[in-house]
């Protein structure tokens, strides 16, 4: 809701400045991941990277809580976590708390992998905004901070007020990792 000293129309103008700013760099962003991410393997999308940041910070978790985090279809993450098993990032394990469910995890070399990965990513970005002031990065990580916990509230008050259906909610579901680990 605008404030008292902004009209909406200067509301409505200042956001898409944001969202197409913000979309610009979750692109950029995404071609960054996507250019490492087929650096370990051609078929390999740019969500891989994600998965394996998370496993590396989470621990083994199921396919159904990877897909959850990620904000992406069951299916989706199946197919990524297939190949990374394929290529000796991950395995699956029995669940000990569910023996009929398996878990992800991180293998050593998975492990190894994600530090590189991560080491070559940082290196873009400290490439890119390492003449930023230290001050302006803590301030631009607190600013995107209230962003997303802005979002998160504004959906889960629209979910506990909106009627689930068809068109009837336009909040697209969870992406709580979206832009820092993809």
């Amino acid at each position: 809701m605008p404030t008292p000293s902004q009209s909406p129309q200067e509301f409505d103008a200042a956001f898409e400045t944001i969202e197409q700013q913000l979309s610009l760099f979750w692109r950029r962003a995404r071609a960054v991941s996507h250019g490492i991410s087929r650096s370990l393997h051609p078929d390999m999308e740019p969500g891989a990277y994600g998965l394996l940041m998370i496993l590396r910070r989470e621990g083994p978790l199921r396919v159904t809580e990877l897909a959850a985090l990620i904000g992406i279809g069951k299916p989706s993450v199946s197919r990524q976590v297939a190949l990374l098993e394929q290529l000796g990032l991950v395995f699956k394990e029995d669940d000990p708390n569910d023996r009929r469910a398996q878990r992800v995890t991180l293998s050593a070399a998975g492990a190894s992998e994600v530090d590189e990965l991560r080491r070559r990513r940082l290196s873009f970005f400290r490439d890119a905004l390492g003449s930023w002031d230290l001050a302006d990065l803590s301030q631009l990580a607190d600013y995107f901070s209230r962003v997303n916990e802005a979002l998160a509230a504004a959906k889960q008050r629209r979910q506990s007020t909106t009627p689930e259906g068809p068109g009837e909610n336009p909040v697209p579901p969870a992406d709580e990792e979206s832009v820092g680990e993809d």
